[in-house]
């Protein structure tokens, strides 16, 4: 038996369908890209995830590159879809 998308799936050319997401209708919080740090650096897909006083943050990939300063709550939830978008690219390619 092969499984078909339900709607608001999409079809990953035969493999298991991925939800859609709605786009946000809000800009993440500072505890949402907080809680996202913590999971990014506890799992070591980055190195260091700091929040500033002035609400940027600022993010270590490993022990040895540069500091990146990302502006504010959504640059680090975007870091962290980013990040999960290429894991799942390469994933998907050493199957």
């Amino acid at each position: 038996m092969v499984a078909r998308p339900r709607s608001g799936h999409r079809s990953c050319h035969g493999r298991i369908a991925i939800p859609a997401r709605a786009p946000r209708t809000h800009a993440p919080s500072l505890a949402e890209a907080g809680a996202w740090a913590d999971v990014l650096v506890r799992h070591q897909l980055l190195h260091a995830a700091v929040l500033a006083p002035t609400g940027q943050w600022l993010v270590q990939h490993r022990r040895d590159a540069p500091v990146q300063v990302l502006a504010d709550a959504s640059s680090m939830v975007d870091l962290a879809a980013e990040i999960q978008r290429h894991i799942r690219t390469t994933r998907s390619h050493t199957r």
